[in-house]
């Protein structure tokens, strides 16, 4: 049995996933995971507080399942191209909801700077991933912004044509 934190951590994953941070109210978050509103608080003082706690857990798991879905990959080049696979897999599990940081980042005013910056590390931590992997500079970032911009793509379309697309083009370039 999962305790009221976890509860509430599942929950609030699938609302920001399905209706978005703007749209998911405190309230419904506290009925869903069928915690009292004093268990909330007792957890998180806020909605923004949750909401960091959720990206910083979202990033753990994400860089996690990516390196143990290119773990058997033979080199740098193939462990890029499998991160283009690695997003195939994660729409196909998560029904093309795009990625938690850009659709936080849509949704956030720019006072709320920690939620800010947390998506900017992830971000930053991306494209260390990338760097690492391709010793050329220039040609990280390139691979980086067509991975992102697949990423944008993929849920705008619902569709894993653009990144299958995105991955040829990176196999040309590196």
């Amino acid at each position: 049995m999962s305790t009221p934190r976890q509860r509430i951590l599942e929950i609030t994953s699938d609302l920001f996933h399905r209706q978005g941070y703007n749209r998911t109210g405190v309230n419904q978050i506290i009925t869903e995971a069928k915690v009292a509103k004093a268990s909330f608080y007792g957890h998180f003082q806020s909605k923004e507080n949750l909401c960091a706690v959720y990206l910083e857990e979202r990033h753990d798991y994400w860089f996690a399942a990516l390196r143990e879905f290119i773990d058997t990959a033979a080199d740098g080049r193939e462990r890029v191209l499998g991160a283009f696979d690695f997003l195939i897999f994660m729409n196909e599990k998560e029904n093309f909801s795009g990625c938690s940081f850009l659709n936080i980042i849509s949704e956030i005013s720019p006072e709320q700077t920690r939620l800010a910056k947390i998506v900017r590390s992830h971000k930053t931590d991306l494209r260390r991933f990338f760097a690492a992997e391709i010793a050329d500079e220039l040609m990280a970032v390139q691979v980086y912004l067509l991975f992102e911009s697949a990423i944008i793509e993929s849920r705008v379309f619902r569709s894993n044509e653009l990144i299958e697309k995105a991955k040829q083009i990176v196999k040309n370039i590196i």
